[in-house]
């Protein structure tokens, strides 16, 4: 037996199958033939089947009216509303197989999505670009979302089978060969997982399972009652299950302040003590991140190792969203709460991590955010762009097309050397142009409910772009969406690509060494234009930034130092140019 409590389980004499299914009267295997189900305590159906091996293929029937898929299949073939397939995870021959991961502070991470990173949109396929990563400087590739959703294409947040890879992107020994092959070159893999709702289309969990949500909603649904003990496990067991047996380095839990929980040790305490237990029994270096709105300072700790209760960083969207006002003067949404000058909230941020650490949001229309500032740097996952930041605008258009050229460098500049873990999104380092729109691939009513919600919460943009504002589910929203490799070899794309390249061997030769230990300092503004900050770093010296972020040269002395990143400097800094020194 392989020890699961959810899914089926590999024996000497075939297969042991067990369903949740507390408010169901009988439960049947459908295999070739009907095989009914035990009823055990708390909900519990088992069935040992002899002669049942890997490849075979089963549904539930539910009280004798619906045939659903296992709630924790280990593979779909034919999507969410066919079979599960039986899977042998022990019969993968691993070749790196010593691998242990890396320590956290070496971590730089690029973030993309299988279906639309090459033209095939498979994990094979992805493995013949790790090169490009490796030498590049990426050491960590964080995919999107793979839990099973409806249709061919999705950006993964509308999964509703937790454990089984979307087959849109291969079978289950692919994605291992992917992370495998990773492994082989020096790169870390982590993954996206979605705890706080299922998707729209293809759950079945209310028909016999309808104590796994509560009456509170999500902006996605119906929010997921952690509360009940085999819920809790249901998701604990799913994160311990892409660690072990796909061997993922980490996993970067979304949207966590949507996860209703009322009093108690929260789930996110129980992913990360049961995270660290298999840490300690394996020998790996496993990391768990957070995208959490709340701004939950007191949720992290990036060198608690193994992991006991808490996590290594969290996505600074702070971060982002001081560099895109000040990058585009955009007022929008939630950027709203970022005009206070154009400059401060960057400071802030890299003096101390988050922008907001309890002051009142205007957007928000409450207090966010905790004290962060005696948290080490590594704490915080900083970027210029993301899946978000990107896609949820209204054209999916990225940040080249918006802001000067020069000012994007600078930006880049500032963040692939300062002592945050810095995030590309996939073609960043080459300044790529190519699309990155929602998209998703529904049917019938739902399909015409998300064209219907978009144009409420688009409104303004339709107004002002009307047809231009891509169809989500129509197929060229996605085909647009595939990376632009060729981009990489246009004379634009290869200087972006190689200052990228330049800024993250700086990164490993100067600051990487000198992570373990590093805190913040102090950041502050020359007229609004020039800016400057420091942080100790490990080895007890200072590392030291510079930047002139505007068209004009501003008087400033000199900073003493080793010069890493830049040129020497006499009486005034020259128009968008960043200085980094050690000293």
């Amino acid at each position: 037996m392989n020890g699961r409590q959810f899914g089926p389980s590999l024996a000497d004499y075939g297969t042991r199958f067990r369903l949740w299914a507390p408010a169901a009267k009988r439960v049947d295997v459908m295999l070739e033939r009907p095989h009914a189900m035990t009823r055990g305590g708390d909900g519990w159906f088992n069935a040992d089947i002899a002669g049942v091996k890997p490849g075979a293929r089963y549904k539930f029937r539910i009280d004798g009216e619906i045939d659903v898929p296992d709630p924790a299949s280990l593979f779909q073939p034919e999507d969410v509303f066919g079979p599960s397939e039986v899977i042998d995870h022990g019969a993968y021959r691993w070749r790196a197989a010593d691998w242990c991961g890396r320590p956290w502070h070496e971590a730089v991470i690029v973030e993309a999505h299988v279906g639309t990173f090459t033209k095939q949109g498979t994990h094979r396929a992805m493995i013949d670009r790790l090169d490009h990563l490796v030498e590049t400087g990426i050491t960590a590739l964080e995919l999107m979302p793979l839990a099973d959703f409806a249709g061919s294409r999705n950006w993964g947040y509308d999964g509703v089978l937790w454990y089984a890879p979307d087959s849109a992107y291969g079978r289950p020994d692919d994605l291992k060969a992917l992370i495998d092959e990773a492994h082989l070159r020096g790169l870390m893999v982590l993954l996206d997982v979605v705890y706080n709702h299922f998707g729209p289309e293809g759950n079945y969990l209310g028909r016999y399972a309808p104590s796994f949500f509560t009456e509170a909603h999500t902006p996605w649904g119906s929010a997921i009652d952690y509360r009940v003990e085999q819920v809790r496990a249901f998701a604990i067991e799913n994160a311990l299950y892409w660690l072990r047996d796909y061997r993922f380095d980490g996993l970067r839990l979304d949207a966590v302040n949507s996860i209703v929980e009322p009093g108690g040790l929260s789930l996110l305490h129980d992913i990360s003590a049961a995270t660290g237990r298999l840490a300690a029994e394996t020998g790996r270096q496993i990391h768990l991140v957070l995208e959490n709105g709340d701004n939950r300072a007191s949720l992290l700790d990036p060198v608690q190792d193994p992991p006991h209760g808490k996590y290594r960083a969290q996505w600074n969207d702070d971060y982002h969203h001081a560099w895109r006002v000040l990058m585009t003067g955009e007022k929008q949404g939630y950027y709203v709460d970022y005009q206070r000058s154009s400059i401060s909230d960057l400071i802030r941020s890299l003096s101390s991590g988050f922008v907001y650490q309890g002051e009142p949001s205007e957007f928000r229309r409450s207090h966010r955010g905790e004290p962060s500032g005696h948290l080490p740097p590594t704490a915080f996952i900083n970027f210029l762009q993301n899946h978000d930041q990107i896609g949820n605008r209204a054209l999916g258009d990225r940040l080249e097309g918006n802001a000067d050229p020069r000012m994007i460098e600078a930006a880049l500049q500032v963040l692939l050397i300062a002592p945050h873990i810095p995030m590309l999104f996939m073609g960043e380092e080459w300044g790529s142009r190519a699309p990155f729109p929602f998209f998703c691939d529904f049917g019938g009513d739902l399909a015409d409910a998300v064209r219907k919600g978009r144009r409420v919460e688009l409104a303004w943009a339709y107004a002002e772009y009307g047809d231009e504002v891509p169809d989500a589910l129509a197929a060229s929203t996605r085909d647009s969406a595939v990376l632009d490799w060729d981009g990489r070899d246009a004379p634009a794309g290869r200087k972006r690509l190689a200052m990228v390249r330049e800024l993250l061997q700086v990164r490993r030769r100067e600051i990487m060494p000198r992570l373990a230990g590093a805190s913040f300092g102090k950041a502050d503004t020359v007229g609004n234009d020039l800016l400057t900050a420091d942080w100790r770093i490990g080895d007890g010296t200072t590392l030291r930034l510079t930047a002139n972020l505007s068209e004009k040269a501003v008087s400033h002395d000199d900073a003493k130092g080793t010069l890493i990143w830049g040129r020497e400097l006499g009486n005034s800094v020259p128009p968008w140019s960043v200085h980094w020194r050690i000293g």
